[in-house]
């Protein structure tokens, strides 16, 4: 089973509607939901990677494991509002 491309992805959401439809204001919405979401993830990864460096260091494996998956599960909750929020944009509301 092959991989399917972020393009791939977009185009079953939207019924295979082609970006090229959406409206400049449309296009903006989603640019500017990329950067608010990237910044946050940013921050979020700013915020946590120096602690779990800092237990790793400390030889607290537990607490380093535990700060990463609280990371993972931030950004894959960031990233699944970023695609609800884009879904909303894509359909004009």
């Amino acid at each position: 089973m092959a991989l399917k491309s972020s393009w791939e992805l977009a185009l079953e959401r939207t019924g295979g509607k082609s970006a090229a439809k959406l409206t400049a204001e449309q296009k903006a919405k989603l640019a500017e939901l990329d950067r608010v979401y990237t910044a946050k993830i940013a921050e979020r990864e700013l915020e946590l990677k120096p602690k779990i460096a800092s237990a790793n260091a400390a030889g607290k494996t537990d607490d380093a494991q535990k700060l990463e998956e609280t990371l993972r599960a931030e950004i894959a909750k960031f990233r699944a509002k970023l695609e609800e929020e884009k879904e909303k944009v894509r359909q004009g509301k």
